[in-house]
């Protein structure tokens, strides 16, 4: 770890007042390439070689979030529940084996003035596994504009100069050489994932363990739906 000046661009209007569209675009294809960077790391050859179990990543991934949403439940929740079932029967083999984050999404680096990120942060949950995970979380990270559904509110990839979706999936296979015509997969394996962990903090609001007089939580409720059933749609593109 080391001291890093830059920005952090949380929002849309973060990211209007610090970057004109031309440095929006950096910072779109700088975050994918930098992802494809991680990806290529030879874990071995740096000493991540034990960080965790290479393979079965999805599997153990559905069955961590899962035990968590049972752990957790509060209601019947039919379509996390299919979701789950389409996942867990339609899980793709593992291609390869590399530094997963976990979590990667813009505003989960640190950007340059010049739109480059200049710094990855949050690693916390990061481990060995299927990259294309990564890949399939940024895309559910990563809005448009008119988006029906969105992951993170006032998220700044909808504003101008940054890339599309398309955009960033064939930056990423190009710089990678992975291909990337399962991604499908790993969008809603993103969804549903995201849909767990929002269904844990709605029922940690309703058990009154965000303390008296909280709020800001009550529409997590029907974000988890509105999130799941993206993840069914997006199962079969």
């Amino acid at each position: 770890m080391d001291f890093v000046e830059g920005h952090v661009l949380r929002t849309t209007d973060i990211a209007a007042a610090v970057f004109d569209e031309a440095q929006r675009r950096v910072a779109g294809e700088s975050l994918v390439d930098v992802l494809a960077e991680i990806h290529s790391v030879d874990v071995d050859a740096v000493g991540l070689g034990d960080l965790g179990r290479r393979e079965g990543y999805i599997e153990r991934q559905l069955k961590r979030w899962w035990s968590q949403f049972e752990q957790s439940k509060t209601r019947d929740l039919p379509v996390l529940e299919d979701v789950y079932r389409l996942l867990k029967a339609r899980v793709p083999d593992q291609s390869s084996a590399t530094i997963v984050h976990g979590d990667y999404r813009l505003d989960n680096t640190m950007l340059g003035d010049d739109g480059r990120v200049a710094a990855v942060l949050d690693w916390e949950i990061c481990t060995l596994g299927d990259p294309l995970a990564d890949v399939g979380l940024l895309m559910v990270y990563w809005s448009e504009k008119n988006d029906q559904v969105e992951a993170l509110p006032s998220s700044p990839t909808a504003l101008r100069g940054f890339p599309n979706r398309k955009e960033v999936a064939d930056r990423y296979a190009e710089r990678s050489g992975r291909d990337l015509s399962g991604l499908d997969f790993y969008v809603a394996f993103g969804y549903w994932k995201l849909a767990c962990i929002c269904e844990g903090v709605y029922a940690r609001y309703v058990g009154g363990a965000m303390g008296s007089g909280s709020s800001g939580f009550e529409h997590f409720g029907d974000q988890v739906v509105l999130l799941a059933e993206t993840a069914r749609a997006a199962i079969d593109g």
